[in-house]
């Protein structure tokens, strides 16, 4: 690296402060270095001085090509566990993946492995009881992948790291490099530590939604099927497929294209589109459906209507308006006379689920208010509306669903002065506030609810009903929507100091993770990361 680069890192780590142990006398420096296709190459400095620390940091940065991505963390702090206290802890934690300290199981951190190493290798299994959002993790050290990574990373082990007395937990402060620009790395107690500090909110936005499109374009095959997705830290693909979930990542690149400026990846889309409706649907008594394994699914018929009214309006593009108004035909086989929508009918057009998920009626409400606005055809608003009664008069404000929001507010474009829509709208967002506010998972539907509903006070403002805004707290939403969209840069985007811990880490630049599902990545995570920070930007930025 240019000596000017690692002169800027050296003062970059000095100012994170508490680089020595005074408790032992040591610094303990960790330097992280990825050439972007392989894991990161990790080597732990322990000397009784800083200088002496960084003059052996320092010789390896400068053998260390430019374009690296270089992560150098200082140990700040140890503490030394019996090994039943640290196994008990580690068992404890309430999702996998969410151990977040170092840990070495001698005293001299010759078997160190940072808090990425460890997880981003899956070296902590959950227990076979463990539920996600249910119970504890169950976690356990799988030795079995540990000791031939530092077998091969360190050579000869001073201990035998199953059998040792006692386990040393630490933790960092640390900065980061592409080689272009330095980050100071986030120490905060929560799903962002250990990443960037954002302080460039725009610049951090554009660049994970352009390097988001590219990673879903580019899990397209030359068939137009997506690869589904990956668990990353086990280094498996996974085998399922939901067609349904390819209409709507669909959808999702729609959105993303023309903030990308990317227009040649339309063609993608269209070819996407077509393997779908070749693979993915059927045709029963003139209409159209999607099948999803044998089920034909409310929501799969409001994906497909989305994904195809958007590539319409984006590409202008009407090559698939006859198939739009057959699967368009295809949602009156899904009503009752009440107004209720089953859920999921067999392939005989039969009921198989009168219901299944509460999503479907929001996605197809906001589907076909966007198939209104193509064709400003009176049926289908027609029916959009009596989907919106039914929801106001089954009070579905208490399920806080984001494609409600979206619905409403297609609706209230048409309905400017509907105030049973806006008091659903409403409630679909302020009664889930507190749980936006304190969700620790990235859960990417929560920033897209809270767009939708910002958009809904600004047009019930607008529409002179503000009276029905009073009882709520529009100062703490607008806060709630600036924290959630920064939450998901910092704790759902595989940035390159996240990445460079996997295998392949440019692969994943750009996608969308779950940390509590082993950093898993699927088509309809990504999906619904890039349309929440799309509708953030264009509203917060694009103005400007």
């Amino acid at each position: 690296m240019q000596k000017s680069t690692v002169t800027k890192l050296k003062q970059a780590l000095i100012a994170t402060g508490n680089l020595k142990d005074y408790g032992t006398s040591t610094v303990t420096l960790a330097l992280s270095v990825s050439d972007h296709r392989h894991r990161a190459q990790v080597r732990f400095y322990r000397c009784d001085s800083f200088k002496q620390a960084w003059i052996a940091v320092a010789q390896q940065l400068a053998k260390t090509p430019q374009a690296s991505w270089v992560r150098l963390e200082a140990v700040q702090s140890t503490q030394k566990l019996p090994r039943e206290t640290f196994e008990k802890r580690l068992a404890a934690t309430f999702r996998m993946n969410y151990w977040r300290y170092g840990i070495s199981f001698d005293a001299d951190f010759k078997t160190a492995l940072l808090e990425m190493e460890s997880n981003g290798q899956a070296f902590f299994r959950p227990s076979k009881a463990h539920r996600i959002g249910k119970n504890r993790s169950g976690s356990w050290v799988d030795y079995d992948r540990v000791e031939p990574y530092l077998d091969k990373r360190e050579g000869a082990l001073p201990v035998d790291i199953r059998k040792t007395e006692n386990v040393w937990a630490f933790t960092t402060a640390g900065v980061f490099t592409d080689g272009q620009k330095i980050w100071n790395l986030s120490e905060q107690e929560d799903c962002g530590k250990g990443v960037r500090v954002v302080t460039d909110e725009q610049s951090e936005l554009q660049s994970a939604i352009e390097h988001g499109e590219t990673f879903l374009i580019n899990q397209l095959k030359d068939n137009g099927k997506f690869v589904y997705g990956y668990f990353p830290a086990r280094q498996r693909v996974l085998s399922n497929y939901n067609v349904v979930r390819h209409f709507s990542s669909l959808y999702a690149l729609l959105e993303a294209i023309p903030f990308t400026k990317r227009t040649e990846d339309c063609a993608k889309v269209k070819l996407a589109i077509q393997w779908g409706l070749k693979n993915a649907t059927i045709e029963k008594e003139g209409a159209i459906f999607v099948d999803d394994n044998g089920e034909l699914k409310l929501g799969g018929q409001a994906l497909l209507i989305l994904a195809l009214s958007k590539y319409q309006d984006v590409t202008k593009d009407d090559t698939f308006m006859p198939v739009l108004m057959k699967a368009f035909k295809g949602v009156h086989f899904f009503q009752e006379p009440s107004g209720k929508l089953i859920h999921v009918l067999n392939p005989d057009l039969t009921v198989k689920a009168a219901y299944r998920i509460i999503y479907y009626e929001g996605e197809v409400a906001f589907a076909l208010s966007r198939l209104y606005e193509l064709t400003h055809d009176k049926n289908v608003m027609d029916l959009v509306k009596q989907i919106l009664d039914y929801m106001v008069a089954n009070d579905y404000g208490k399920y806080h669903d984001h494609w409600i929001s979206y619905a409403i507010n297609e609706a209230l474009l048409v309905f400017p002065d509907n105030r049973d829509y806006m008091k659903l709208g409403l409630k679909n967002v302020f009664s889930h506030l507190k749980f936006i506010e304190e969700r620790d998972t990235t859960y990417p539907t929560l920033l897209e609810l809270v767009d939708a509903a910002v958009k809904m006070t600004d047009m019930i403002k607008r529409s002179g009903n503000e009276d029905l805004i009073a009882p709520y707290d529009l100062v703490r939403l607008r806060q709630v929507l600036r924290y959630r969209a920064l939450y998901e840069i910092t704790t759902g985007c595989f940035l390159p100091e996240i990445a460079m811990y996997l295998y392949n880490p440019q692969k994943f630049i750009g996608g969308f993770y779950a940390r509590h599902d082993n950093f898993r990545t699927r088509i309809d995570d990504c999906e619904h990361f890039l349309s929440g920070l799309i509708n953030y930007y264009n509203y917060t930025y694009r103005q400007a």
